[in-house]
């Protein structure tokens, strides 16, 4: 049993896919990721992923603290150029939400603590569990993103040793990109599927929002 545990069974690559021979698959990944702790899960076209300099930006102006720390953050991560030239090979993508009680994510103890970290952990092993998922049902190309950046959900306190020469990440199969350092508009994104989704900070009090939302997104194929 111990030895069998988390065996994944690898299916034969296809030299093409359908929408018909895919759909039953992408489907199984929504469930998927609702069993993992999600709280909800669609199917994407590629031509709903929303990619603006703009988004990428927002990294820089205002600096965000994690600027340049990890190869998963700008300016290490690819540029929306880049972004729009691979997502254009891709056609379907599982997009996930997580809600998240706004007492771990709004106001300033949420952040001095970081009590969100969790759910961040949590988004980001749903996301690699689906895209692994994906890679052994012949879906080898799959590519997960996660929601926030990953030096302060795995690494906060150490150096991203992925950015040392002769060093590797300490979490490849679970850290990622996240949405928004690929340039993702994950907001707008969410908020034209019909999910609720607000503006948290620091000065943000847990009263004035009804809960927080982390967003993912796997692209399959």
């Amino acid at each position: 049993m111990g030895k069998d545990q988390g065996r994944k069974v690898p299916k034969k690559i296809q030299p093409c896919w359908t929408d018909d021979a895919c759909r039953p698959d992408l489907e199984k990944y929504c469930h998927m990721a609702i069993e993992l702790g999600a709280d909800d899960a669609k199917v994407i076209e590629s031509n709903q992923v929303i990619l603006e300099e703009r988004v990428r930006a927002k990294c820089s102006i205002p600096k965000c603290t994690f600027y340049g720390t990890s190869l998963n953050c700008p300016p290490h991560s690819p540029t929306v150029r880049e972004m729009k030239e691979i997502l254009r090979e891709y056609k379907y993508g599982i997009f996930i939400k997580l809600i998240v009680g706004s007492n771990l994510v709004a106001g300033e103890r949420a952040f001095k603590d970081d009590t969100m970290n969790p759910a961040r952990k949590k988004l980001y092993e749903i996301v690699s569990s689906i895209e692994s998922q994906a890679f052994y049902d012949g879906y080898h190309l799959a590519m997960g993103f996660g929601g926030g950046p990953c030096k302060r959900t795995f690494c906060a306190n150490v150096e991203c040793d992925a950015l040392v020469p002769g060093k590797r990440c300490r979490f490849p199969l679970r850290a990622r990109l996240s949405m928004e350092s690929a340039g993702m508009n994950a907001f707008t994104m969410a908020a034209r599927i019909g999910w609720d989704i607000y503006p948290i900070a620091k000065t943000v009090s847990p009263d004035d929002v009804p809960h927080g939302t982390y967003l993912g997104l796997v692209l399959i194929y």
